[in-house]
């Protein structure tokens, strides 16, 4: 708002009032409070397509980390947005990590789902998991990445 159309005045040093000059200085880009209106209103846990960090790939054992990257090798050739979490620790940790860093789905691999070329998907806040083929589970998970169309 302008002074002017505040009604803002004081009075000078001459005992006259006068209009004070109003500087305006906006901390963040609109595209920045955009953002931001977007990670409230989803709370955080942004649609597949939005998320930075799409799927985390999480390994059960260590036996399963050469599949794993072949895993997260795929998903990027799909154009995904992948993570792989090859940390020594238990699978209930990491996906409690993954959860709370909001990532929309997690791929755990294990020593089974390497010998099978499977993987088992996790999806936020959801409590049962799906084991699919690995190309099933990357041309679904590259569907539902698609940005939606304006139309």
């Amino acid at each position: 708002m302008l002074p002017d159309r505040l009604g803002a005045t004081y009075i000078g040093e001459d005992s006259a009032r006068h209009t004070p000059v109003m500087l305006h200085r906006a901390i963040l880009g609109s595209f920045e409070r955009f953002i931001g209106i977007l990670i409230e209103n989803y709370a955080g846990r942004l649609p597949l397509w939005l998320a930075p960090t799409q799927i985390a790939i999480a390994t059960i054992v260590s036996d399963a980390d050469d599949y794993a990257h072949e895993v997260m090798a795929a998903c990027k050739k799909a154009g995904l947005r992948v993570e792989l979490d090859l940390r020594n620790e238990k699978i209930n940790y990491k996906v409690r990590e993954h959860s709370l860093a909001k990532t929309p789905v997690m791929m755990v691999v294990g020593r089974r789902e390497a010998e099978e070329g499977k993987v088992a998907l996790r999806r936020l806040g959801g409590k049962n998991q799906e084991v699919l083929a690995l190309d099933e589970a990357i041309r679904t998970l590259s569907e539902e990445a698609q940005m939606p169309s304006s139309s």
